[in-house]
């Protein structure tokens, strides 16, 4: 029971995750995403190709191939190849399907199985641990640099600046309820 709720529990974080990067992109101009503050920066467009790269690597194979594979570039997702957002979008959501699909599939007993990562064994509940922690925080650096590269109002992904008492407000008017925290979350973004 606890290994079914566990892989609920972490596709509906990761699904949130990605839909407030999608939400951020959409409020910028497509060039945007190709904009460096500086020669250490990365783009927004830079941390997608990553982050794609990351998931196919990962995920591919996932329960028989090491999670760093032989024709993976981490070096070069971190060079500015894609010019167009219609192409980077393509990437983003092919890295994503990966990843989503390879979730889908796993079983709660599978998650004890060893897996490994640049030679490094991992149980599945680990490897899945580790994205859940690397992936949200390239996410905030998305959203924040979207904040910044926003030229109009910025619409809020999460308890909008100055609303957290009647936020509260509507959390503590209602029964308590076991479920996810992202299932209310997913609507408002949605």
């Amino acid at each position: 029971m606890i290994n079914s709720n566990y892989l609920q529990s972490v596709k509906k974080q990761f699904l949130y995750y990605k839909t407030i990067a999608d939400k951020a992109i959409e409020q910028i101009e497509p060039k945007q995403l190709f904009v460096s503050a500086n020669d250490d920066s990365n783009s927004i467009a830079v941390i997608m190709q990553h982050l794609s790269g990351n998931m196919l690597s990962r995920w591919t194979d996932f329960l028989t191939t090491d999670g760093e594979k032989e024709w993976r570039n981490r070096d070069a997702e971190f060079e500015e190849s894609i010019n167009t957002e219609e192409e980077l979008i393509q990437l983003w959501n092919k890295g994503w399907d990966c990843f989503f699909e390879t979730l889908d599939l796993l079983k709660p007993e599978q998650l004890e199985t060893i897996i490994y990562i640049r030679n490094e064994g991992h149980t599945v509940i680990e490897a899945i641990n580790r994205q859940l922690a690397h992936y949200p925080y390239h996410i905030g650096q998305i959203v924040f640099y979207a904040k910044m590269l926003k030229q109009t109002e910025w619409e809020s992904l999460s308890i909008p600046k100055n609303k957290s008492n009647s936020y509260n407000a509507d959390k503590f008017g209602k029964e308590k309820s076991i479920k996810n925290f992202t299932d209310d979350e997913l609507k408002k973004l949605q």
